[in-house]
């Protein structure tokens, strides 16, 4: 996890942080890995791998703005917990909220967590197009997070109606980010949404890209958006 360390020290965090972040999610790790085994979490299954496309990818942002003046945070299509239990543990303070349709991994990440010691999220299942209707969760979040869950005119559909006006969205992308941005330019001007930048920090191993694409969320979402379960994806905004 000497990675996982340089990485958090790089990015600021506060030694008294790292101390207690490093061990957490190396127990956090270890119950997924073996979680995997039973029930199919995620395709990468070893040690090395895990900590770099899994921790450390989720931690590239960890410098960023929007992170450091956002309270509270929303992980869309959370999968395993990536990239918000990395974050929630170097984050204490902030109140994050994990979402997932599918039940089975939100209570085995949940079980994880609470192993690991993880205090500050909350974990829902439920899916994006029905939840950001309920006024509870509609623009209520500083900040939302998506890791591999759609296409970009789809999920900015799905996480825009999650974060208030003036808050941001932070997509975790890879190789096609271009033509994804391109095939969502209606989305984005529809859902109240302006690209800021895009980091490319995230280059991987073996010349795999991945970077994060920082959307400002200018004018709140109408009213009819999201639409109901299953039409962003079969009719995206294009």
């Amino acid at each position: 996890m000497k990675k996982i360390e340089t990485l958090l020290k790089k990015h600021k965090i506060k030694e008294n942080i790292i101390k207690i972040a490093v061990p957490a999610m190396e127990e956090y790790m270890g119950s997924i890995i073996e979680w995997n085994k039973k029930v199919n979490l995620t395709t990468i299954t070893s040690r090395e791998d895990f900590i770099e496309k899994h921790l450390v990818d989720s931690l590239i942002c960890a410098d960023s703005k929007e992170i450091r003046n956002s309270k509270t945070i929303i992980d869309v299509g959370t999968g395993a917990g990536f990239p918000g239990i990395p974050l929630a543990l170097v984050f204490p303070e902030k109140s994050f909220l994990l979402l997932d349709s599918q039940n089975k991994k939100i209570g085995i990440i949940r079980e994880a967590a609470e192993k690991a010691g993880i205090r500050n999220v909350i974990f829902i299942h439920g899916r994006a197009e029905d939840l950001a209707r309920e006024k509870d969760y509609r623009e209520k979040f500083d900040l939302c997070l998506s890791r591999a869950v759609a296409p970009m005119a789809v999920l900015l559909e799905y996480c825009l109606p999650f974060v208030r006006k003036g808050g941001n969205f932070l997509a975790y992308k890879g190789a096609k980010w271009q033509q994804e941005m391109d095939a969502a330019e209606n989305a984005l001007d529809i859902l109240g949404g302006k690209k800021t930048r895009i980091d490319k920090d995230g280059c991987g191993k073996e010349g795999t890209e991945h970077v994060v694409i920082y959307i400002h969320k200018e004018k709140e979402t109408p009213g009819k958006y999201p639409r109901k379960a299953g039409k962003p994806s079969k009719y995206p905004l294009l």
